[in-house]
C-alpha cells in the first residue's frame, strides 16, 4: 500500500503541496518579516510573545506589553522558546524499529506499520488491548482530533492525558463542588486581594508571571504561605507556615474549626448558595487547633492567627498547586480550600476565590476538549444524549462512541505492566522520566507488542524505545488553541516550518484515519480552524461555552478570550471572573462543601528510611523533564548541570556530609546521585530533589487520591548515603 496511491484530499496534499502541513513554507499570510503575537507553549500562564521574522525565518522573540495576561513580561522559558525548535536532535523523518534497532523509513511505510501492528492487537485481544497517552503541551484542536480518531475510529477505549499527574485533582474537585471543572478567578485577582493563601504553590518559580502579578497589588495585602518547604515564595511572604509534609488537610480543617467556632462565617450566603454546612461544621469540630498543631507541626497560636488573618481579610484568595494536587488526599485537600472560600462569601467577587493553578500550558483543553476521561464540553461517556450530541457534531454513528469509561493513567500503566495492554500510543509525552516506579515501567514498556511514540525529538527515554515513531512538529510550527489557567484561550500560530518531514500532530492523526479507513471521522475537520468549529459547536449550552468566539482571527483581536463567551454582547471585559450570581454548575445551582477522615501517607519514614522526600520545580529555566528547556545553552546556565538534593543542616552533620559533597538519595524503588545543597529550606527530617533530573520521579511511591487518581509525588520515605 502506497501513500501515492490515496486519492483523498490530504494525501494529494502531502504529496503535491507538503507546504501546507509543515514539511514546506511559511503560510503565505504571514509576512517574511512581519511581527506576531502567539501565546508561549510552556506553562499554564499563556503569555504573549511577540515573534521577529527575518526572511521568513524566526529569529527572535519578545514580551508582548498589550497581551492581558503578562503585560510585557515573560519568565526565561519564554524569552528562550525558539531554542529548542532548532536543537539539531530534532526529529525529522519517521523511525521503524527493525532488526532491534531504529531505522529511518519514509511515513508511508512508517504508517503502515502502526496501522497493521494497532489492528492485529485488536483483532487479537480485543480494543481494550490498545491504550494511548497523551498530554497537555499540545493544541486543543489537536486533543480532541487524537480522542476522535482514537474512540471513534480505530475503536480503542482506554486513553488519558499526562494532566492526570498534574491536574486531575483541581478537575474532580471542582467537578464534585461546583457541578463543572471551572476555576473560578482571573489573574487581575492577583492584584485585587488583600489577602492572598498559597498552599503548595511556588508560583516566584514555577509561575513567575503570575507572581509579578502579586507584586502588581497595591492593597499591601498579606501574602500567607503554607509549605513543608522555605520556598522561594514563602521567602517573599508576609507569613510562612511550614507544616509537616502532607498535613495540609488537617491544617485546613483546623482553620475552619476557628472559624466556625467564632461564628466568621457568610451565613447568608451559605443558606443562599451552598448545601452541607451543617455536616461540615460537625466534621471540623475535632480539629481544635491543639489537636491540628501536634499534627502539623505548627503552633496552635499560629493556627488561630491564620484563621484571623482570613477573617480579617475584605477580599480572600485562596492559590493552590502541585503540593495540593500531588497527594494521597489530594481532592479532599482541593476541598478543604474550596470550602474555606465558600463558608467564608470569598468567590465571585474581585479578589477571591478557590483558585487552582494549572501546570501545563493546555492542561485545561485536555481536562475539557481531549475526549479521554470526559467527552468533549465535559461531557459523559456514560450519558447517551451526551453521546449523540458529540456523533451529530462530527456526522457519525452515536454506536461508534464507546459507552463506557476509560482507565486511568494509572490504570493503564498497571494494564501494561500485567500485560492487559499489549499496543500503547504516546503523544508528545516521556512517561519514562515522569511516572513513580520508572524502572518497573521501562520493563513493561519494553515488553509491549507495539510501541508507538510521537513526539518533537527521538531522543528522549520513551521514545528510544519505540517500535514505531512518528516526528511532530512543535510551537510556532503549527496553529491551534490553548486554554490557560484563567480559562483563557489564547493562540498557536505557524510561523516557520517543521524540520525534514515532521508533521503537526493534527495532521498526522488524519493520515492514520485515512491508513486506517476511518477518514469520515475527520469528514467535518480537515483543518484545526475547522475542528476549532466543531469544538465551539459543542460548547454552545455548557459551562465551557465559547460559541460567540468568531474565528482564530478574533482571539487574536482581542489578546485571547475567557470562557464563557457567548458573544452576547460585543464589549465583554477582558477579565471575568465566574460565581458573582452565586449560582453553581451543580443541579440545584448549590455549591457542596465535601470532606472526609484525614489519612496517613503510606509510606511513613522508617528506620531504615528515616527521611521524607519532598519533589517539586527546580528553577524557573527549567521545565518538567528538561526535555525542551535543556536544548537552550542560555537556559542550561541558569540551573545546575547536576542534580541536587536540599538537606537539613542538621542532617548533615549527624549524617557527616559537607556542602556540595556527591551523595546518593535512596528509597525503596532506587537511588539517584545528587550533590548536597545544605541550608535551613527544607525541615529536619526532610530532603527536596528537583523532579527534572533523571531518575527522581522513579523514586517515588505509586500512590494515588482515590478520588482523583492523580500520584503523589511529594512524599516517600527516603534516606541519604554518602557517594562511595
Amino acid at each position: 500500500m502506497s501513500l501515492r496511491r490515496f486519492t483523498g484530499p490530504l494525501t494529494r496534499n502531502l504529496v503535491r503541496a507538503p507546504g501546507r502541513f509543515g514539511l514546506g513554507q511559511v503560510p503565505e499570510r504571514l509576512e517574511p518579516d512581519a511581527t506576531t503575537t502567539v501565546v508561549c507553549g510552556y506553562c499554564s500562564t499563556g503569555c504573549g510573545l511577540r515573534i521577529h521574522m527575518r526572511n521568513g525565518e524566526a529569529v527572535n522573540l519578545s514580551a508582548d506589553t498589550r497581551y492581558p495576561v503578562n503585560l510585557g513580561m515573560a519568565c526565561p522559558k519564554g524569552w528562550e522558546a525558539l531554542a529548542p525548535l532548532k536543537s539539531p536532535d530534532r526529529a525529522t523523518l519517521p523511525l521503524l524499529r527493525k532488526d532491534g534497532k531504529q531505522k529511518p523509513v519514509e511515513w508511508d511505510e512508517a504508517l503502515q506499520a502502526f496501522t497493521a501492528k494497532f489492528k492485529r492487537i485488536i483483532a487479537e485481544h480485543g480494543p481494550e488491548s490498545v491504550a494511548f497517552l497523551s498530554t497537555g503541551q499540545i493544541p486543543t484542536e489537536e486533543m480532541f482530533a487524537l480522542g476522535s480518531l482514537f474512540k471513534f475510529g480505530m475503536g480503542g477505549i482506554h486513553s488519558d492525558a499526562n494532566t492526570r499527574q498534574c491536574m486531575a485533582t483541581s478537575h474532580v474537585a471542582y467537578k464534585q463542588s461546583f457541578g463543572f471543572d471551572a476555576p473560578p478567578f482571573t489573574y487581575k485577582d492577583f492584584e485585587l486581594s488583600d489577602v492572598l493563601v498559597f498552599v503548595g504553590a511556588n508560583p516566584c518559580i514555577a509561575h513567575p508571571i503570575m507572581w509579578e502579578r502579586v507584586m502588581m497589588n497595591k492593597n499591601n495585602p498579606k501574602i500567607l504561605v503554607i509549605d513543608p518547604r522555605l520556598t522561594e515564595t514563602a521567602q517573599a511572604a508576609t507569613r510562612h507556615y511550614g507544616i509537616a509534609p502532607k498535613s495540609d488537610l488537617p491544617l485546613l480543617y483546623g482553620i475552619a474549626h476557628v472559624l466556625v467556632r467564632e461564628g466568621w462565617i457568610d451565613r447568608d450566603f451559605l443558606e443562599a448558595h451552598v448545601n452541607g454546612y451543617e455536616g461540615f461544621a460537625r466534621h471540623v469540630a475535632s480539629f481544635t487547633p491543639a489537636s491540628v498543631a501536634a499534627a502539623t507541626g505548627i503552633s496552635a497560636a499560629e493556627i488561630e492567627e491564620l484563621a484571623g488573618m482570613i477573617h480579617d481579610g475584605k477580599a480572600v484568595s485562596f492559590w493552590w498547586t502541585m503540593g495540593v494536587n500531588q497527594s494521597h488526599e489530594a481532592v479532599r485537600t482541593a476541598q478543604a480550600l474550596i470550602n474555606l472560600a465558600l463558608i467564608t462569601g470569598n468567590i465571585g467577587r474581585p479578589g477571591t476565590g478557590a483558585n487552582s493553578i494549572t501546570g501545563q500550558m493546555n492542561a485545561m483543553g485536555s481536562r475539557i476538549f481531549s475526549n479521554t476521561t470526559s467527552l468533549a464540553g465535559g461531557r459523559d461517556f456514560l450519558d447517551a444524549g451526551h453521546r449523540r450530541e458529540v456523533a451529530e457534531a462530527l456526522g457519525i454513528d452515536p454506536a461508534r462512541i464507546p459507552a463506557q469509561n476509560s482507565l486511568a493513567y494509572d490504570q493503564i500503566i498497571e494494564g501494561v505492566c500485567e500485560g492487559r495492554i499489549k499496543g500503547l500510543w504516546v503523544i508528545a509525552t516521556n512517561p519514562l522520566h515522569s511516572w513513580p516506579d520508572g524502572d518497573k515501567l521501562r520493563a513493561a514498556l519494553q515488553n509491549l507488542e507495539c510501541l508507538a511514540v510521537q513526539d518533537m525529538y527521538a531522543t528522549s527515554d520513551t521514545a528510544r524505545l519505540a517500535d514505531v515513531f512518528f516526528p511532530a512538529a512543535c510551537w510556532s510550527e503549527k496553529e491551534g488553541t490553548l486554554i490557560n489557567s484563567e480559562r483563557r484561550l489564547g493562540l498557536f500560530k505557524k510561523v516557520s516550518k517543521a524540520p525534514g518531514k515532521a508533521l503537526a500532530d493534527f495532521y498526522i492523526f488524519r493520515l492514520i484515519a485515512e491508513y486506517w479507513g476511518c477518514a469520515d471521522v475527520f469528514a467535518n475537520m480537515e483543518s484545526p480552524e475547522q475542528a476549532f468549529e466543531v469544538m465551539k459547536r459543542l460548547s454552545a449550552g455548557r459551562p465551557c461555552d465559547f460559541s460567540g468566539i468568531r474565528d482564530y482571527q478574533h482571539i487574536d483581536e482581542k489578546g485571547g478570550i475567557q470562557w464563557p463567551y457567548r458573544g452576547i454582547g460585543a464589549d465583554e471585559p477582558q477579565e471575568r471572573r465566574l460565581f458573582a450570581d452565586g449560582r453553581f454548575y451543580t443541579p440545584d445551582g448549590r455549591a457542596k462543601l465535601l470532606f472526609d477522615p484525614v489519612r496517613p501517607p503510606a509510606e511513613p519514614a522508617s528506620p531504615e528510611f528515616p527521611l521524607v522526600l519532598l519533589t517539586g520545580r527546580g528553577t524557573s529555566a527549567q521545565w518538567h523533564t528538561n526535555t525542551r528547556t535543556a536544548k537552550s545553552a542560555v537556559l542550561r546556565k541558569l540551573y545546575p548541570a547536576e542534580c541536587y538534593v536540599e538537606l537539613h543542616a542538621a542532617d548533615a552533620a549527624r549524617l557527616g556530609i559537607k556542602p556540595e559533597e556527591w551523595v546518593r538519595v535512596r528509597t525503596r524503588r532506587g537511588a539517584v546521585r545528587a550533590r548536597a545543597f545544605i541550608g535551613t529550606t527544607v525541615g529536619l527530617g526532610r530532603i527536596f530533589l528537583p523532579m527534572h533530573y533523571d531518575g527522581v520521579n522513579a523514586l517515588t511511591l505509586s500512590e494515588f487520591d482515590p478520588h482523583s487518581r492523580q500520584p503523589s509525588y511529594k512524599h516517600c520515605a527516603a534516606r541519604i548515603e554518602k557517594d562511595s
